[in-house]
């Protein structure tokens, strides 16, 4: 195994090695950092469109969030925008799903950030419907140094490797843990890693699959070291997390 120590400031290819790592016990809880963990940042929520209606279970993700609200959060904490839509929108679609959770966008960025530096890792960016063009597919695990062994899953399907398993997307799944959780954020009928909504709304869900509630430091610890399997990396998303806490737009 991998030691699954991980620095925000350590190289890009890192991240998606981490990346690589995330759920379903693909981790090493034997390198974990023996330091405490780190308390949840707070949670933050997103300003709703003020034309939302009482349900919004019909309306793609990226349209629920108030407009003016995610240009000016998103300039603030240099996030791209179209990526800021999609944190805000799964928190505002897991808020009215599953409200105990107590997901904050705040807590799904710096998830992105950390994996994928909200999918601008290796030239990438989103287009107009929000996919990452070029893909972002993570270093092949085939058990050499550094990475793990993980043998393919899904034929190539979304990695482009039929013989070994890759992450993939903005979020950095497995594709095997992609097929199994994965959900429409779009509702364009397809779930695509690549494709941001897809993928923040799927890591939104699983988290919450994981944790009762997110406000409490041992569940949001739970959650996220769930996603991946290492302390440091908790810590480095909680860190940024609690920045983008901090003076918000809408305060």
């Amino acid at each position: 195994m991998m030691d699954t120590k991980y620095s925000a400031a350590a190289h890009r290819t890192a991240a998606v090695v981490i990346g690589a790592l995330l759920l379903m016990g693909c981790g090493s809880n034997d390198a974990q950092d023996d330091n405490e963990p780190p308390a949840a940042p707070p949670m933050v929520e997103p300003e709703p469109a003020e034309d939302a209606a009482d349900s919004t279970e019909d309306i793609p993700i990226a349209e629920l969030a108030d407009a003016t609200w995610v240009e000016e959060t998103a300039a603030e904490h240099a996030i791209p925008q179209r990526a800021m839509a999609a944190y805000a929108g799964a928190a505002l679609r897991i808020a009215e799903t599953r409200p105990e959770c107590n997901l904050g966008w705040n807590t799904l960025a710096g998830v992105g950030s950390v994996e994928t530096a909200h999918a601008s890792i290796d030239e990438s960016g989103l287009n107009a419907q929000g996919v990452a063009e070029p893909a972002i597919i993570g270093p092949v695990l085939d058990g050499s140094e550094g990475v793990m062994e993980v043998e393919d899953t899904d034929e190539g399907e979304y990695d482009d490797d039929k013989q070994w398993d890759r992450a993939v997307g903005p979020m950095q799944f497995l594709p095997e843990t992609w097929e199994t959780h994965a959900v429409d954020g779009n509702f364009d009928g397809e779930i695509d890693p690549q494709q941001i909504d897809d993928a923040v709304l799927t890591a939104g869900v699983y988290l919450c699959e994981n944790a009762e509630d997110l406000t409490d430091d041992d569940e949001w610890v739970q959650a996220v070291t769930t996603y991946n399997q290492s302390l440091e990396y908790a810590r480095d998303v909680a860190g940024i997390a609690e920045s983008y806490a901090g003076d918000t737009a809408d305060e």
